[in-house]
């Protein structure tokens, strides 16, 4: 029998003595390696976060030029070396934007009463007329897309039009589809850009010629964080000659943890509206009581969209209503949020039905390729369609120019009387109407007295004008008509008609006593070097959330 021989005790007991000093001498016996977190490091530029952290110890996950910053996983201790550093500007908690779902009961839409983005806005006239968002490209922050639904993967000619894909979650560009097992980022593609045709009447999509880049961020369970979002963001700006970007669609929204300017991720949105992308994201799915703007729809400068519904009723847009739902405003700031609203109640559009989305919600699936879904998420990429096809029309628009003409073609709902039937803080300028906006030549209307540059290097923020009384109520300064009490009636006919635009600002001097207190509690912004850790309250996103079908 063979017989394994021992090493000597000598042997083994040198060996020990030798790991047991080497462990000493290295620290590694007395201090044990410490946990970390992940964060966001910013300073002046992307050079000196870089060199501020690897000085430290820390592990670089990310790099974000597009707000001079660097993502890391840091111990407590490397974490507090950083903060003691006078070239680093601020420190964030990487904040998770984590999908919350429920369920809404077992009805079966009938599929002659969904939803149809293209017909509810108007665009099918402009179809008719070329107008179908050719040669303008949309990039989409989202779940992915489904590599096999022809309506997504090419335009109405039968023409290639993903023209690229980008995993923000990995950091890498790849020409395969990433694929999309959630389903929230195959059903906002078909939304904004679908190429098939709903029983040979409508495009599913407002621009079907329009082309696309997919920005993965968001993993199989609709989970993503502030880092992946903002590398999305940062490698759309990098990239947008490359391929002739005009549109980002940001069809989610989390809880503001601090002022517009000091979130991360608001920062790289408005250095992409500086940048000359028309950045349209949603309000969020918490109203229907005010101050409930997310991030980023709290940015002052993009186009922020709420949600209508048909009533099931596609030819009848007089019973048309706002959906209980959509977020309000004012934002914390004071700005009217949101700038319009777009249908978002019951969008039928493509989705897998092995998605995570079809497969929870089956009643909502026709078990071929579409699902039936309410929310902001899709008024936004329906309000991003009708974008692409104002920019088609003339490419010269700058998105201020945009903005603009979007919000003053709007059709705002009025009672009988002529009266607001909803608040501006609910509806903005009023309905999208994609016909009205292409041919609309309204300039000048939109963010005036902001300047964007000045919010951006620090030197002045903005405050909306949106005030609130001694009694509660929310109203626009120095303007009569416009107070908001929190409440407004669900049902009614109305017409939706007209359309102005309150899209303006000042400079900020203190803050707005609103008696409510603010929307958050600490914030997350780390200013200067004389900063103490602040734990941030995890918010989730509405991005896949399940919402009435109203």
């Amino acid at each position: 029998m063979y017989t394994q021989k021992r090493a000597p005790y000598s042997v083994v007991w040198l060996l020990a003595v030798f790991l047991a000093t080497f462990m000493i001498l290295t620290g590694t016996f007395m201090h044990p390696a410490e946990p970390t977190s992940s964060y966001l490091v910013q300073a002046a530029d992307l050079a000196t976060a870089r060199t501020a952290v690897a000085a430290v110890g820390g592990k670089i996950t990310h790099e974000l030029a597009i707000i001079h910053a660097v993502g890391a996983e840091l111990s407590v201790t490397q974490q507090t070396a950083l903060k003691n550093n006078a070239a680093i500007t601020a420190i964030y908690e990487n904040q998770s934007l984590d999908v919350s779902e429920s369920g809404w009961g077992d009805y079966v839409p009938d599929l002659e009463s969904v939803t149809m983005p293209s017909a509810a806005v108007g665009s099918d006239a402009l179809h008719k007329e070329g107008i179908t968002g050719d040669g303008v490209t949309i990039a989409i922050i989202d779940t992915g897309i489904a590599q096999y639904l022809p309506a997504l993967k090419y335009d109405s000619n039968w023409e290639k039009r993903i023209a690229a894909n980008y995993d923000a979650i990995a950091g890498t560009e790849t020409r395969w589809f990433q694929g999309d097992p959630n389903g929230h980022g195959s059903h906002i593609t078909g939304v904004a850009v679908g190429s098939d045709k709903f029983f040979e009447k409508s495009y599913d999509g407002v621009a079907p010629d329009a082309d696309v880049v997919i920005v993965t961020a968001f993993d199989k369970d609709g989970r993503g964080t502030y880092l992946d979002v903002i590398r999305g963001i940062d490698w759309v700006v990098a990239h947008k000659d490359n391929y002739n970007i005009r549109v980002l669609n940001l069809s989610f929204s989390a809880a503001p943890q601090s002022y517009y300017w000091d979130d991360p991720l608001n920062q790289a949105v408005m250095r992409a509206w500086e940048a000359g992308i028309v950045v349209v994201a949603a309000a969020g799915n918490t109203g229907p009581s005010p101050m409930t703007i997310g991030v980023p729809g709290n940015v002052p400068y993009i186009i922020t969209v709420g949600a209508t519904s048909n009533n099931y009723t596609l030819d009848n847009q007089a019973d048309d209503f706002l959906t209980s739902f959509s977020s309000a405003g004012p934002t914390v700031e004071g700005f009217v949020k949101p700038d319009v609203v777009a249908p978002g109640g019951h969008i039928r559009a493509v989705m897998p039905a092995t998605a995570r989305l079809a497969k929870d919600h089956p009643t909502y699936h026709d078990g071929y390729s579409y699902f039936t879904m309410s929310g902001t998420s899709q008024a936004t990429a329906v309000t991003t369609g009708v974008v692409a096809l104002m920019l088609q029309k003339d490419p010269s628009l700058t998105p201020d120019d945009v903005k603009c003409r979007l919000m003053s073609s709007a059709h705002t709902a009025v009672d009988d009387q002529g009266d607001l039937a909803y608040s501006i803080f609910q509806q903005g300028a009023g309905q999208v109407n994609a016909y009205d906006a292409v041919y609309n030549t309204a300039s000048g209307c939109a963010n005036q007295g902001l300047d964007l540059a000045a919010d951006l290097d620090g030197t002045a923020h903005f405050g909306g004008p949106a005030m609130q009384d001694e009694d509660g109520n929310f109203t626009i300064m120095d303007t009569d008509g416009f107070a908001w009490s929190g409440g407004f009636a669900w049902s009614g006919g109305f017409a939706w008609s007209g359309g102005f635009a309150w899209s303006g600002g000042f400079a900020w001097s203190g803050g707005f006593a609103w008696s409510g207190g603010f929307a958050w509690s600490g914030g997350f912004a780390w200013s200067g070097s004389a900063v103490s850790p602040a734990s941030l309250t995890r918010s989730t996103s509405q991005i896949g959330s399940w919402v009435p079908q109203e």
